[in-house]
Formats: C-alpha cells, sequence, structure tokens
C-alpha cells in the first residue's frame, strides 16, 4: 500500500477511534454515589451498608439535560431491591434528558415505617437542594416506583411537607413533594383483602394497629394536594392486585388530582421496564407522553 494511501486511511481512522473512545469513557462514567445522610440516618441501628442509605446520581449528557429529575424506588417487598427496576430505569430517564436519582432505602424486617419514608422525603429534599448545582429546575422534581417502591413513591407522594425554615441542616429546610408520582403495579393499600402481605409485615411489622394501617393505605391519605399520577398495572397481576392501583386513581379523582393509567389485559407482576414485550413496555412511551403533556420534559 503506498505511503500516502496510509496517511490518509491514517487520518480518517484516528479521529473515529477518538469519537468511540470518547462515547465508550462517557458511557462508563459511573453515577454520582451519595449518602443521604453524612453523620447517619435517623434511627440508624448501626453503620453497615443496610442502615446507611443513599442515592446514585445519573446525569444525561449536558446537551440532551432538560432540567428534569425523578427519584426511582425500586420495588422488592420492603425486603429487598430489584436490580431491573433501578439503574435501567435511571438509563430510560436519561434517554428522555431526565436525570434518574436511584434510591437504596432502608429495608425490613431490620427497619419499619417510618425509616423509609425518611429515607424517600430526604432524597427528594437532596435533589431539590442541589437543583442549582445539578442545573435542575426545582419545581421538576418527580418520584418513581416499581411494587412496593411504588407504595414508598405514593408514600412520598401522599405524606410530604413543605421542610422546616429553622432546620439547621440547609436540606432539611426544603420542601419533600414530587412534583409528580409515577407508580408501576404499586402496593398502595396496606388493607385487606388487596395488600400484599410481606410489604405489609416490612414495612409494618406483624402485628400492626389499625391505625398505622390506616395511615399508610395510601389511597386514604390522597387530598388535593397530593401531585399528577401516573399509574400502570396488568389486570392479571396475582401478587399485588389491580385494585390497589384502581383505588389509588379513585382517590385521585375524589380529590381532583390528575390522574393517567394504563392496565395492560396481560402481565405478570414484576415486568419493569417491559423488557421485549411489545405490548408491556410501551408504558414507558406513554409515560414520556404523559410526562410531556404536562411540561415536566421540556
Amino acid at each position: 500500500m503506498r505511503l500516502t494511501t496510509c496517511l490518509l486511511l491514517l487520518g480518517v481512522i484516528t479521529p473515529l477511534l477518538g469519537l468511540a473512545f470518547s462515547r465508550r469513557k462517557a458511557q462508563q462514567e459511573p453515577p454520582l454515589q451519595l449518602p443521604l445522610w453524612q453523620q447517619g440516618a435517623p434511627g440508624a441501628k448501626g453503620n453497615e451498608p443496610a442502615d446507611t442509605p443513599s442515592i446514585a446520581v445519573y446525569r444525561p449528557p449536558a446537551e440532551k439535560a432538560n432540567g428534569a429529575a425523578v427519584v426511582v424506588c425500586p420495588g422488592g417487598g420492603y425486603g429487598g431491591l430489584a436490580p431491573h427496576e433501578a439503574e435501567p430505569v435511571a438509563k430510560w430517564l436519561n434517554s428522555l434528558g431526565i436525570t434518574g436519582i436511584v434510591l437504596t432505602y432502608r429495608l425490613g424486617p431490620r427497619y419499619h415505617h417510618p425509616a423509609m419514608l425518611q429515607d424517600a422525603a430526604r432524597a427528594i429534599r437532596i435533589t431539590r437542594a442541589h437543583a442549582a448545582e445539578w442545573r435542575l429546575d426545582e419545581k421538576r422534581i418527580g418520584i418513581l416506583g416499581f411494587s412496593a417502591g411504588g407504595h414508598l413513591a405514593s408514600t412520598a407522594a401522599t405524606h410530604f411537607d413543605a421542610g422546616d425554615p429553622r432546620a439547621a441542616d440547609p436540606v432539611e429546610r426544603v420542601s419533600s413533594r414530587p412534583d409528580l408520582a409515577i407508580l408501576i403495579y404499586p402496593v398502595i393499600t396496606m388493607s385487606n383483602p388487596y395488600t400484599h402481605a410481606g410489604s405489609r409485615a416490612n414495612l409494618l411489622g406483624t402485628s400492626p394497629s389499625p391505625e398505622l394501617v390506616e395511615l399508610l393505605s395510601n389511597e386514604k391519605q390522597v387530598t388535593p394536594q397530593t401531585p399528577p399520577v401516573f399509574l400502570v398495572h396488568t389486570a392479571q397481576d396475582t401478587v399485588v392486585p389491580l385494585e390497589n392501583s384502581l383505588l389509588f386513581a379513585l382517590a385521585c379523582r375524589r380529590s381532583g388530582v390528575p390522574v393517567a393509567m394504563q392496565v395492560y389485559e396481560k402481565g405478570e407482576h414484576g415486568f419493569g421496564l417491559g423488557g421485549q414485550d411489545p405490548i408491556l413496555s410501551s408504558w414507558t412511551a406513554q409515560c414520556a407522553a404523559w410526562m410531556r403533556s404536562r411540561g415536566f420534559i421540556r
């Protein structure tokens, strides 16, 4: 091969290799990992990983970022955290220009309410408190949850506060109210016959009081201040019955809370983003369209 041809090829290939390397490097950039409390979580029973709730901040490419953020609560019956409902969801949000905040919250039976709600509320507060630093809009911070994580997200959407302006910790001065809630095959009620028994036991213990059951049955806690809600469920779900989402949607309707709901005829519990199923995976596009219609994605 002539020298001039080799040099020409080298001049074409080298920039392409550099571009491929830079793209690979960007893809491999790890998320920002942050503990929710630097000095230990309230009510912590130790300093092991199980006692240290945290967030992983997945940022979209700067040229695609739109200033919105969503805290992601994986499911797992309040006794574990499902991996397929964590990082893949954050990366899907990134594809929409949204910052994905994956929450690692405390679990039962080691912890019970209010530890989980404290963790979710703190994740929202941290995101809002860092809005300027992370180039986010503090009025476009949502929460998304699957199964028991959906219960936690619905709890955050119905048990929030405006923050304590007198708090020494600046994070505690900001609101914990999410600006929208996305609930995927969520546990909603703690009452029979529709509750998920394992989630209830891990969250409330084996013998909760009627008052505690009422408090965490979130279909009974919806008010006009509850943020807009998007629900996804299947009629075939035998783990967390469809009635959970129906009860919450009806409660939103009664309180004048904007609500959208997608019910699929078929599909087992725990399908996450939907995988290769052309029907179940369509919820992500419908959810994205809903967020755009509400001005959450700009």
